[in-house]
């Protein structure tokens, strides 16, 4: 004990061996055990938690302590008895629930009780509410074994052969902040990358460098999406606007050059990572401060924008509640898409037809049609927790995430209950689909997985102290074409990270 004298003195200076027995006291436990089982009581070298005495004419111990050290010992063994006697009470609980279920859910949960059950209740409604009680016993159980199922498919698909190679290729940085969303350029040759410290980049995917840098909002920049045929740049923002600026990019900007040393130690950096860093070094990009057209009329932070798809008009999604469509040749709202009950946090549209999909805290997502002059909006129920993203596809299905670890595909024609749920282990963010229906789902716990429409799981992207996030993953992007880099990531490690996914198959 703190503060009091150590038992262990060193006084050595007498020739006698200090003679410490601990013998038993009898328990109350071991008066009813004794008296149940009519043996002696148990002895003194069957277990450890005793009186403590010491021969005073031997002690160098003062009377208090001899005193104080005897009742701790008590206080212990009491302990002991008492932990005994709730772990005895609780394994006989569990036998008991055990044998119960055993008995309720060897058939189906609507099939009638036993008769040896019905015998323990003389009246109607007793046997009743045990019929409902093994009713809701087997429903738990049910529910259960479909968890331990789900878990035992995972294991399993663990050693299934992979079908996937995936690779990481590039490292882009230079955000100060953490990275919001990752969007690639129509041609595949750039990506643009939104973050949270006030700045969009525009960065080459082959060489990595930065060629353009966008600094017109005053906020956190919450979103970036490229025209669908023009060198034009959408933006979202915390300063609640959102901005359309040029997006043409000078591919001839100068580099600063490398000696022959630099680069036979970039070619090492490659063998042992093989991964290409991307050099912090260069010269500072140029930069872009005034944009083409500014829509404003939001209340609140613009979490995410989206073009149609002829490019004329863009639709906003706000912490306000609210989306808005604009014209982006004059910038006047023409709808503010109302219903939504808490704040949007996501919005995506159609890649062919006028049609958008606004996402919410409110653990819905609404989509709406704009082929008619009078718009129309379908609510789909769909989570239990904010929807993060919801995002269409190439057969006109609606791939939707949420912070309740769920990923669900839903047909545009039924949003009543969707056609698969894939289940994870942590928050979804913005998830991408691929031309090829590949589903790429970011996690909060760093992983990046990937999934076919049906819900099967096709691979994990790797992550290793060489490369993958450091923390939370907030995007993925898909490339069209099959260049360097096909998948792109961005988290708020600050970097926004290049894979090559390929089909074993190829």
């Amino acid at each position: 004990m703190p503060g009091e004298p150590s038992i262990a003195t060193g006084n050595k200076t007498s020739g006698k061996i200090k003679r410490i027995s601990i013998p038993r006291v009898q328990s109350s436990t071991d008066t009813e055990l004794q008296s149940q089982s009519g043996s002696t009581p148990l002895q003194p070298n069957a277990v450890h938690y005793a009186a403590f005495r010491i021969d005073p004419d031997d002690s160098v111990l003062p009377p208090t302590l001899r005193c104080r050290l005897l009742d701790l010992f008590q206080q212990i063994e009491k302990e002991f008895e008492i932990l005994y006697t709730e772990n005895s009470g609780l394994q006989e609980k569990i036998d008991a629930l055990n044998e119960k279920l055993e008995r309720e859910c060897y058939g189906s949960g609507e099939r009638s009780l036993p008769l040896g059950d019905v015998a323990d209740f003389p009246d109607t409604k007793s046997l009743s509410k045990q019929k409902s009680m093994a009713g809701n016993s087997a429903q738990k159980t049910k529910t259960t074994s479909n968890k331990l199922k789900a878990q035992t498919s995972k294991i399993v698909s663990s050693f299934k052969t992979p079908t996937m190679s995936c690779s990481m290729q590039r490292e882009y940085s230079g955000h100060r902040d953490g990275v919001w969303e990752v969007s690639v350029g129509r041609l595949g040759q750039v990506i643009a990358t939104a973050s949270a410290d006030h700045t969009v980049r525009v960065w080459a995917v082959d060489s990595g460098r930065c060629l353009l840098q966008y600094i017109g909002h005053s906020g956190s920049v919450n979103s970036v999406r490229f025209h669908p045929t023009k060198e034009l740049a959408l933006t979202s923002s915390g300063d609640n606007s959102a901005h359309v600026w040029q997006a043409a990019v000078d591919w001839d900007f100068p580099k600063r050059q490398s000696s022959n040393e630099e680069l036979s130690a970039l070619s090492c950096d490659k063998n042992v990572s093989g991964v290409i860093p991307i050099n912090e070094e260069q010269e500072e990009p140029p930069t872009l401060r005034t944009p083409v057209r500014k829509f404003v009329g939001h209340t609140g932070v613009v979490m995410a924008a989206d073009w149609l798809p002829d490019g004329e008009q863009v639709v906003t999604a706000s912490w306000d509640r609210t989306a808005d469509l604009y014209d982006v040749e004059t910038g006047e709202i023409i709808h503010t898409l109302c219903g939504h009950d808490q704040e949007l946090s996501h919005v995506s549209t159609h890649h062919t037809q006028r049609l958008c999909v606004t996402s919410s805290k409110d653990s819905t997502f609404r989509l709406w049609d704009f082929r008619e002059p009078i718009h129309s909006v379908s609510v789909f129920q769909a989570h239990t927790e904010t929807v993060t993203s919801a995002v269409f596809t190439r057969e006109d299905k609606i791939v939707s995430g949420s912070d309740d670890r769920t990923v669900k595909v839903w047909e545009l024609r039924n949003i009543r209950s969707p056609l698969a749920t894939i289940r994870g282990d942590s928050a979804v963010n913005r998830l991408a689909v691929s031309s090829t229906g590949i589903v790429a789902i970011p996690h909060d716990d760093r992983q990046i997985r990937l999934f076919d429409l049906s819900g099967q799981r096709l691979a994990r992207l790797p992550r290793t102290s060489r490369q993958g996030h450091r923390r939370m993953v907030s995007s993925v992007a898909w490339a069209q074409d099959s260049g360097v880099c096909n998948l792109f990531s961005s988290g708020f490690d600050r970097l926004v990270l290049g894979w090559c996914i390929v089909h074993l198959k190829d």
